[in-house]
């Protein structure tokens, strides 16, 4: 598989960070500022476009968001 090929591949893992982001009323920008996280790579994780995630990020997002992992990472159907 090439690695253009692999980039593509679907997770089946959907990321809920816009859900959220807009239950709680809170942005990008000052989820970012929160846990210490650029926008842009918190951009791909909200797109589904994130290969990993480190567990020290995925608490720091969790506990901004006063959620648990399972809020934020859902299985999602394979298409």
């Amino acid at each position: 598989m090439s690695p253009a090929a692999s980039d593509e591949e679907d997770t089946g893992i959907h990321c809920r960070l816009d859900e959220l982001l807009a239950e709680r009323g809170m942005t990008l920008t000052q989820l970012s500022e929160a846990v210490g996280v650029s926008i842009v790579n918190l951009s791909v994780l909200k797109n589904d476009r994130a290969r990993a995630i480190r567990y020290s990020t995925l608490r720091a997002i969790c506990e901004a968001l006063q959620c648990e992992v399972g809020d934020l990472l859902v299985l999602a159907p394979r298409h």
